[in-house]
C-alpha cells in the first residue's frame, strides 16, 4: 500500500508480522502510508533503483528483519548505510534473532535500534506500539 508520501517502509518475509506492524500504526494513529517489501532482493531493488525510492521523499523509519530469502537484512542494511541518499534514514532491525552476531553486525553497520520480536502477540503489539510512538512521534530528522 502507497498512496503519497511513504512514512514507513517495512522489510518482512512474514505477513501476518507485517500486518501486525501496520495494524498497530494505524490503531495508535502513528501511520497510515507503508510499503511493505517480501525480502532483501525486493528492498534493495526498491530503495536503489531507478522508479523506486521517490527522489526527495524518504521514509520517517524503515523496519528491517534480519532472517530474509534472497538478500538477508545485514546486507541491505549494509547497502542502506553506505549509500549517501540513504544512510540517515532511521533503520530499526525488527527481528526473531537474539543471537550476538547479528546484533553486533547492525550496530557495527549503522543500525538505529535494534528490537527483538517477542512471541506472544500481546508482547509484539505492545514493542510495536512503542517502536512507533517514538520514531514517528518523537524522534527528529532534518528537513
Amino acid at each position: 500500500m502507497n498512496s503519497g508520501k511513504t512514512e514507513i517502509i517495512i522489510v518482512e518475509d512474514n505477513p501476518n508480522d507485517a500486518e501486525l506492524v501496520m495494524r498497530v500504526f494505524k490503531k495508535n494513529n502513528l501511520a497510515d502510508k507503508f510499503v511493505v517489501l517480501k525480502d532483501g532482493a525486493e528492498a534493495i531493488e526498491y530503495l536503489f533503483s531507478e522508479g523506486g525510492l521517490p527522489g526527495n521523499v524518504l521514509p520517517k523509519v524503515i523496519l528491517l528483519d534480519l532472517k530474509l530469502p534472497k538478500v538477508d537484512g545485514i546486507e541491505v542494511l549494509r547497502r542502506l548505510k553506505s549509500e549517501e541518499k540513504t544512510k540517515n534514514i532511521p533503520v530499526v532491525v525488527l527481528t526473531s534473532s537474539t543471537e550476538q552476531r547479528d546484533l553486533k553486525d547492525a550496530y557495527r553497520l549503522g543500525v538505529n535500534s535494534y528490537v527483538a520480536k517477542p512471541i506472544k502477540y500481546d508482547e509484539f503489539s505492545k514493542a510495536v506500539s512503542e517502536l512507533g510512538t517514538y520514531w514517528l512521534a518523537l524522534n527528529r530528522l532534518p528537513a
